[in-house]
């Protein structure tokens, strides 16, 4: 059923900072801390149960496939739309009243990192919302939060990793186990595979593609749908995963050995700016992975792409 918190068929009109989006619904956070929700109420767009703790103070909004979790300044959460996508979070309410840093969200759950270094989930337990069988590896010291479309992962601040969740998906990480009890510096993700940063600028990948891992100078990560790419120190970019989605870039190749120093991914395609402010992509070509019809826009001048 639509629900719209504004005219029918209208977005906010300014004083937009950010925008989150479930399956079907948006919520917009405005200049003055207050979210505006948007779209089908079964999905998040009916925010009236909440509506008088998101008229201000609101810093950040996340999304499952049909739900919201909105963080607010004084290190509450406020949650809303479908409960078994997260938008219930009762059971964990006393947990969420303060000292909440980061949110992160899958399809289907919630993680928080609180300011103790302990971490609260929440959600769908298939796609760890039930984070039970880790739970006293999670009472300290998380660092980062970090989800696939129905796992998550927590980095340590000795450097190991814990996961839990989907086992298909990322929640498994026994193939790599040993590659994962210290060193690591921040994680990555895509839809099914999680992927680990180590301090020597190594990787190791785990989930529905396997267990990976690669020695080398990456300094970073970026995933699409199905695949990932990579940084290394001299400007060159390294991919793997999933041909179609990103995963072979030996088209651009020759564009790709040097100078690059930022990676967007989206679900099938990549785009890489250089240090000289040109683009290079590629991936489906019809989701972005072919940017032949603008190519002479994107020679020179480009500073982000989003």
């Amino acid at each position: 059923m639509p629900f719209h918190a504004l005219p029918m068929g209208s977005a906010p009109g300014g004083g937009v900072v950010h925008i989150s989006h479930t399956y079907g619904a948006f919520a917009a956070i405005l200049e003055d801390g207050s979210v505006v929700t948007w779209g089908d109420s079964q999905s998040g767009a009916d925010s009236s149960a909440v509506a008088a703790l998101l008229t201000e103070g609101v810093v950040q909004v996340v999304a499952t496939d049909g739900a919201f979790a909105a963080m607010k300044a004084n290190g509450s959460v406020v949650t809303w739309g479908s409960g078994g996508r997260g938008g219930d979070s009762s059971a964990v309410a006393a947990l969420l009243t303060e000292g909440v840093v980061q949110v992160c969200g899958n399809c289907g759950t919630f993680v928080a990192r609180l300011s103790n270094g302990s971490v609260v989930t929440w959600g769908s337990s298939h796609f760890g919302g039930d984070s039970s069988a880790v739970a006293q590896h999670l009472t300290e010291g998380v660092v980062q939060v970090c989800g696939t479309n129905t796992a998550c992962a927590a980095l340590m601040i000795d450097g190991s990793v814990v996961t839990w969740g989907d086992d298909a998906a990322g929640g498994d990480s026994s193939g790599v186990a040993l590659l994962l009890t210290e060193g690591v510096i921040e994680l990555f993700s895509n839809y099914k595979d999680f992927v680990a940063l180590k301090a020597d600028g190594s990787v190791v990948t785990w989930g529905d593609a396997g267990f990976w891992s690669h020695e080398g100078d990456i300094i970073s990560v970026t995933g699409s749908g199905g695949a990932f790419a990579a940084i290394r120190q001299n400007g060159c970019v390294l991919t793997w995963g999933d041909d179609a989605e990103g995963g072979d870039s030996s088209e651009v190749a020759a564009l790709l050995t040097e100078g690059v120093v930022h990676i967007c991914g989206i679900e099938q395609a990549f785009a890489a700016i250089k240090a000289d402010g040109s683009v290079v992509t590629w991936g489906q070509q019809v989701v972005g992975g072919d940017s032949s019809a603008v190519a002479h826009l994107l020679k020179e001048g480009v500073i982000a792409v989003f």
